[in-house]
Parts: C-alpha cells; sequence; structure tokens
C-alpha cells in the first residue's frame, strides 16, 4: 500500500517523506543503530532507509511496518507531526487515506498523528469480493476490529472467521492474518489496534 499526506494542526498538508524520514532519524539514533545494522534487521535495504530518512523516498506501508517491528515502536511513530494537546477535531473532509496499489482497500486514521501512541483507532474499508493480506506486526500486538457495514472474513493462523455487520473480533496481531470481504458491496470496519507496552 502506498502512503499519502499527513495534515498538520495548520490546515495544510506535511510532506509525508519529509515526516517519515525526519522520525525514521530519530528513532534509529536514539536506539544506537546504523543503517547497515537496521538494514539487516528489517531486511529493508540501507540504501532504501538511506533513501527514507532523506525523504527522498515515500515508502509503502509494508516497508514502513517491516521498520516498525525492527525498532520494535507503533507504526504511528512514524507519521508523528508536531501538534498541540486538548480537544482535536478531525474534520471528515480532510481525512487522508492510505490506499492499496489496486484501489480496492482502504483506511484511514482516526487519531492525531502528533505523538506515538499504545493504542491507534483506523476505520478501513474493502472492496466487494477483495483480499488484502497484512504482514505480522511488533510482538504483543492486539487488534480488535468491528464491522460497520456488509461482511468481512478474517484469517488468523488457519481459521477463517465470518463476520456479520454488528459483529466484533479480538486477536493477538503478531502473525500474518488475511482480511476478506466475499459480499457484493463495500465491507466497512473500525479497528483498534494495541502495541505491548515494552513499546515505544
Amino acid at each position: 500500500m502506498t502512503l499519502l499526506s499527513v495534515p498538520s494542526d495548520n490546515g495544510g498538508d506535511v510532506d509525508v517523506a519529509v515526516v517519515v524520514g525526519e522520525n525514521l532519524r530519530r528513532l534509529r539514533t536514539r536506539n544506537g543503530l546504523s543503517l547497515e545494522r537496521l538494514a539487516k534487521a528489517s531486511g529493508v535495504s540501507r540504501a532504501m532507509l538511506g533513501q527514507v530518512e532523506l525523504g527522498q523516498s515515500t515508502p509503502t506501508i509494508a516497508v514502513l511496518w517491516k521498520i516498525a517491528r525492527a525498532l520494535n515502536v507503533p507504526f504511528s511513530a512514524f507519521l508523528a507531526a508536531p501538534g498541540e494537546g486538548g480537544l482535536r477535531v478531525l474534520r471528515g473532509h480532510r481525512s487522508k487515506w492510505l490506499t492499496s496499489a489496486n484501489g480496492r482497500f482502504s483506511c484511514r486514521a482516526l487519531f492525531p498523528l502528533d505523538q506515538p501512541r499504545r493504542e491507534e483507532f483506523y476505520e478501513i474499508r474493502l472492496a466487494a469480493q477483495s483480499i488484502e493480506e497484512a504482514d505480522a506486526h511488533a510482538p504483543g500486538t492486539s487488534e480488535n476490529l468491528v464491522v460497520a457495514k456488509g461482511v468481512l472474513e478474517i484469517l488468523v493462523g488457519t481459521d477463517w472467521q465470518r463476520l456479520e455487520t454488528g459483529d466484533a473480533v479480538h486477536f493477538v496481531a503478531d502473525i500474518p492474518h488475511t482480511y476478506r470481504n466475499p459480499g457484493l458491496g463495500e465491507a466497512v470496519a473500525f479497528l483498534v489496534m494495541a502495541y505491548a507496552e515494552n513499546q515505544g
């Protein structure tokens, strides 16, 4: 999946490549890792990591998940931009969506991207007769999902579970898992991702 832009507090957009690059450099140096060591730990090439840190390349979601696992940080750590506390209204018409290459799967953050957090809240949408495969998240990560519209099937390990509108599921997401929409209409769900206490 490709990444779009990150909204800033002043109503404009922050270049996602710059935000991700700055955060990656900060997190890597905080962990005392060279580009070579992070490349080995994440499976992402040193050249790609260097381009990301310089803001010259916008990584895919899959690449960011690999780096997040290697650094043991939440996914949102890469998208965090400086912000203010207090009440925050996230206007629907200004939402920025993360969309798969084929356009069949999309999601948006329903929380401020101003700092890393242990819980993240997303709206996800999967087109009819579509499937989306997710890599394993960091150890101890869990997902709690409720279907708001349509039908969604989830594969965790070897067991498929069918969820109708209103059904919810909770599972440990540190193994590969798959979402499938067997229906004739779009499926909409809301997802809370919770990271292990030792992350961040």
